[in-house]
This record gives structure tokens, sequence and C-alpha cells, in this order.
């Protein structure tokens, strides 16, 4: 049911019937197949196609074919059966075997990362011949009742406009990329938020590739060493890495070839067998040595461990002997270099302590290391950000920067709010507000391009990071320019293209701090309206189908709440009036509520008895 049903036939289904939108599906209300025939649709999704909210309706990969193309498939399908058994038989194996089969081979676990239709693409071409055979099929089946020399030109353009016709009027909005820079732009956003000669950690792929297209293409802020660090786990990449490149040097680097080439050092199991801090680079002079000593068997051998069924690559593999790292920190280059702003000088560290949690290092973290122990706080060192392990910030997530897109490692210590451990790091919010007001969005407001799922999530990191430093620069009484970094953000990212609409509640509180009232109260409408949509077309859901999606639908309702509250604390005589709207979305959920009769309201505890506010 999973590989075949909804991980095959839902993706053919897209192809040639129709799409509900572009987000991931897992198995809810959300990626599935439709046609655009509403009884049909309601029977398959088992939900009403009434009164749908904007964002499902207005979704540029809401595509809806009426069956059309799977028709004519399907029309060719049976008249090659018919015509040409063994042209028939090539076809369907070779439709199997690149749809269904490689399902079944592949056996796709739940959930991927994002949707593999175009694992099985093949047999979707297949079925694209098909089509073109049906409209052959058409012709022939009726050549002998329409005799005329028009027939044949008809029925093509009949089914050109039907079909292809169809399949391009829907399909365009969502496959057009003319006029679209927003990958190049978050490219950009990364470099520039880079000082200058900088060696850039970049965590992820889709991050990495925009930035290898900035840099290899367009020549964009070359000097800037950006390190793919699941590359950098192999030895041909890390050899890049040590050579210059553009105007880029070598990264910083004590290990040799041979002390990294395949096979070699792929993981350092840590073994503490003492408990001081050892300086990083006698820690990487101690992992590299051929002293026995240093080996995992002579650990092994004091310990009285049997070692006769131990790899003899594990015996000879050099150990980590304390989890305790010290990483020495350089004042004068440092300041000298830019990394620490000269007001912050009296904040700086004389070293930084690293605890290696895991029970390994593995060769990537080692040369970033590396990297790290060989540099002496002479180049900016960044992460991209969007992976909070603590690995991938080689351990040091408490001396962290955020300067604009990227997190640069600093020696002063924020310690991460365990409340909040997706904030990381301080904010020097002249150093970022200068990047950011020059950033360049490459039209990601504009309401003529796809705004597609990649570019929807990157606004969870443009939101999230400049709401922090709204939020510094109002602590620092700079109204004037959180205002306008607000602005920045609400002018490149609208409510209606982005989504992620809890992310904006920092936004309307921000408003309100800096005094501007009437934007604060446009932008919570803006935002309420979202939630009212959504509500009311559960509310027109059937009591069962409620139940399904009763997560969602409670999901709308704190999240709406949540909104309320904001208004509760900054504008409580507007709050008064939202609040009873707010309770006549509540009350068409009254059903739900536990313990109530019909004339007894349900008091909301999370809100202020003072505001008036009654969830009835």
């Amino acid at each position: 049911q999973y590989q075949l049903g909804y991980m095959y036939w839902r993706y053919f289904m897209w192809n040639f019937t129709g799409r509900q939108d572009d987000i991931q599906g897992k198995y809810d209300n959300h990626g599935n197949w439709i046609s655009g025939i509403q009884p049909i649709d309601e029977w398959h999704l088992g939900f009403s196609q009434d009164n749908l909210p904007s964002d499902i309706k207005n979704n540029k990969a809401r595509n809806t074919y009426y069956f059309l193309p799977l028709l004519l498939g399907l029309i060719g399908l049976f008249f090659l059966f018919n015509k040409d058994r063994k042209l028939f038989w090539t076809m369907l194996v070779f439709f199997l075997f690149t749809g269904v089969a490689i399902q079944f081979y592949t056996n796709v676990r739940p959930f991927e990362p994002r949707e593999r239709d175009y694992s099985v693409v093949g047999s979707f071409y297949v079925f694209a011949l098909w089509i073109g055979f049906g409209v052959f099929a058409i012709y022939d089946a009726l050549k002998k009742y329409v005799p005329s020399k028009l027939l044949a030109p008809a029925i093509t353009v009949v089914c050109l406009i039907l079909v292809p016709g169809i399949l391009a009027a829907n399909n365009w909005d969502d496959h057009d990329r003319s006029d679209k820079y927003t990958a190049k732009s978050m490219a950009k956003m990364y470099l520039d938020s880079c000082a200058k000669d900088g060696i850039l950690f970049s965590i992820g792929d889709n991050d990495t590739f925009a930035l290898w297209y900035a840099q290899e293409i367009e020549g964009y802020r070359t000097d800037v060493r950006v390190v793919n660090t699941s590359l950098f786990q192999t030895d041909w990449y890390i050899d890049q890495m040590k050579r210059k490149a553009y105007d880029s040097d070598p990264v910083p680097s004590q290990l040799t070839h041979d002390q990294y080439k395949y096979g070699t050092r792929d993981y350092i199991i840590k073994e503490p067998v003492i408990t001081d801090t050892l300086d990083i680079k006698e820690f990487l002079n101690f992992i590299t040595s051929d002293n026995p000593r240093t080996k995992y068997k002579y650990v092994l051998e004091q310990q009285g461990v049997d070692i006769s069924g131990i790899r003899n690559q594990d015996l000879n593999a050099n150990y980590l002997p304390t989890e305790y790292l010290r990483l020495p920190v350089n004042k004068e280059n440092a300041l000298k270099y830019g990394i620490v702003s000269a007001k912050d000088a009296d904040k700086i560290v004389a070293d930084i302590v690293i605890k290696i949690k895991e029970g390994a290092i593995y060769k990537n973290r080692l040369l970033m290391l590396d990297i790290i122990a060989n540099n002496d706080w002479k180049r900016p060192i960044y992460f991209t950000g969007g992976s909070f392990g603590d690995d991938d910030y080689i351990w040091m997530k408490d001396y962290l920067q955020l300067d604009g897109m990227c997190y640069k490692l600093v020696p002063i210590r924020t310690p991460v709010d365990k409340a909040n451990p997706f904030d990381m790091g301080r904010v020097d919010s002249d150093l970022m507000y200068e990047k950011v007001k020059n950033w360049d969005w490459g039209n990601s407001g504009s309401p003529d391009i796809y705004h597609d799922t990649e570019t929807r999530k990157n606004s969870i990191s443009y939101r999230g990071n400049l709401a922090r430093l709204i939020e510094q620069l109002i602590n620092e009484d700079e109204l004037d320019k959180a205002e306008e970094i607000a602005d920045i953000a609400m002018t490149n990212m609208p409510v209606d293209y982005f989504g992620y609409y809890t992310l904006l509640e920092p936004y309307v509180s921000a408003y309100y701090e800096v005094g501007n009232k009437e934007k604060a109260q446009q932008l919570f409408k803006d935002v309420a309206k979202k939630y009212q949509e959504n509500l009311t077309y559960y509310s027109g859901l059937t009591t069962s189908n409620q139940g399904h999606l009763f997560e969602d639908i409670y999901t709308d309702i704190q999240r709406y709440k949540g909104l309320v509250d904001v208004l509760v604390t900054y504008d409580p005589e507007f709050a008064k009036s939202e609040s009873e709207v707010f309770n006549s979305y509540l009350k068409l959920f009254s059903h739900f509520y536990e313990d109530a009769s019909a004339n007894e309201p349900i008091p909301d505890n999370d809100i202020p008895s003072d505001t008036s506010i009654e969830a009835n």
C-alpha cells in the first residue's frame, strides 16, 4: 500500500490526473492526487472541497486535468494491445520496470526528506507515448465514419487543446522560473554575511549548490572559501580545500594527505583514559602519531580486553584519550582581523573548552578541528546554520555570533538558552544591520514568481534571524532601525506567499514596540485571516472528518490564540474586539469541549482575565 500505492500510483496520478499542492504528503491532507471533478475528489480525499482556504486554492502547484491525459493514455494502451502485441508487451515491461519495479526494489522508507517522484519518471515517459498512440486510436476509430481529409488535423488540434494544452495551462505557473532569482539571492546573502577571506562551513546540500553557482558561474565573493562538511569526509575534496581557489587562500591545516587518505582516520574512537583538557594541537599531534602508545590496541591491552575479535584496522587506529579539548584564543588576532569588534574586546575569553559528546570524531569533524586549530583567529570562520547538532558546530555552539545568515565563531561565550535552543549565539546589531539592509532579495516579494517549497522554507531562517536583529535593536532603543528591518522582511516576504505564520508574531510585537500601531494591526489582520480561513473550512466538515483533522484544527486555534495574546499585551482595545472574533471561530468547534454544556462557557485559562476574553 505504501511503496506502490502511495509512493508510485500517487505520483503517477499527479502527472495524468492532477495534484493537490506542492506540500510533501505524509498520509495527510497534502500532496494527494486530485482531478478537478469535485465529487470524485471528495470521494478520493474523504474531505469536502468547498470553502477551501486561499493557501490551498492559490497554491500554484494545484493542478487539475480532469482525467483527460489518463483517459487518452489508456485508449492508446488498449489500442496498442489490439494492434501490435509485441510492441505492447515491450512498452509495458518498460513501463513496469521504470516505475513499479523501482519502488519494489528500493523498498522506499516512510517518510523521505522530500517527494521522490523523479525516481520513477521513466514510466511516465512511457505512458506519454501511449497518449500519442491514443490520438491515433481516436483517428483510426473515426476514419470509417468521417472520411474527410480534415479529420486527422481536427483530431490532432482537439487532442492538443484537451491534453497538452490543459497540462501547459495548469503547470506553467509552477514550472516557470523566468525572473526568479531567489536561490541566487540566498547564496549572495550567505556570502555577504561573511567578512573578507572567511571560511564558510556549509552544512546542507541545498545551501552549497547555490553558493557554488554564485562563486563558480558569477564569480561572486570568491574570497570566501566554502567548505561542504558532507564532502569533507573524502580525501579528494580535502585536497581541493588545501589548494588556492580564485581569490581564496587554502584552508589552514597541518594534516597531510597520508593522514586523511581514504580508509585512514575515518573516525577517531573516544576512549577517555584521562580527565585532563588537551590542547587542540596536542590532540592533533596525538591522533596522527605513530607511537604505539597512541593506538587503540595499547588502551585495550592496558584494560585487559581480549583483542582477538577486533579488526586490525581498529586496533592500529589512533584514539582520543579525553573528551575535553582546549582551543587557545589569540585576542590580538581576533581584534586585528575583525573577528571581534573593538567594543566587545572586554568580552573575549582566554580559551574555549570543547567537550566531545559523541563516542567518536568522524573525519569531517577532525578536519574542521584541524582548520580551527591552525587558523589562530586570523580568518573569520562561519557556519551556514540549518542544523542544530552540536557536532555541526564542532561542539562550540556557545561561541557563536549571528551575522546575517551565518553564525560566526567568536571567542565570546553566549550560552544557548535551553528554553529556546534554536536562537543560538549573540547578535552584534551594528554589524548585522549594515549587512541586512544591503541584501539583494532577488524579487522574492513578487506575486509573479512561483514561491516553491524551498523558497518558502528559506523564510524560516530569514524571518527568524531578522526577528532576532529587530529584538536586539529594540533593546538598544534603535527603534527606527528596527522598523526598517521589519519593513524589509514584510516587503520581501509577504504574508500571502511564504506561509509559516507563527514566525510573524514577533513582527506584530515589533511594530507595536516601535510605535507603529497601524502596521501592527494590519499584519495581525493578514495573519489572522489565514487562521480564520482554515477554521472556516474545517467547520464545514463532518464531525468525523474534524476528528481526523483534530490536530490541525487544534494547532490553528492555538496559533490564532497566540496571535491574539500579542494584542492583549500591546493593544488592549483592539484585543477586545479581535477576541470576540476569535471566540466566534472557537464556538464552531464547541462540540469538542469536554464537560461542557450548551449554556456553560469554557474559560481559556491561558488568556488573562482582565482582557474580557472568554472562550465560550
